[in-house]
């Protein structure tokens, strides 16, 4: 497996992880806002994540046990 690359397009809050290139066969969505893109072998290829600062955000609060507070902005 190769070295996951991320990129995250601002203007748009999406936040995709690359794990291997190649050609997308099929998407599925794993959770809402969250897709995985697979290979003609169904292997995992990709992650996009929509609403990227908030899942991001919500992640976090929730690992340090802070789920109760909002951030600011």
């Amino acid at each position: 497996m190769s070295k996951y690359k991320m990129n995250y397009f601002a203007d748009e809050d999406v936040l995709h992880i690359l794990i291997e290139e190649g050609r997308e066969s099929e998407c599925r969505e794993l959770a809402h806002n969250i897709t995985a893109e697979l290979n003609e072998k169904g292997e995992l290829m990709g992650i996009e994540i929509l609403k990227a600062s908030e899942f991001i955000q919500n992640i976090v609060l929730e690992q340090a046990g802070l789920s109760d507070l909002k951030i600011a902005g």
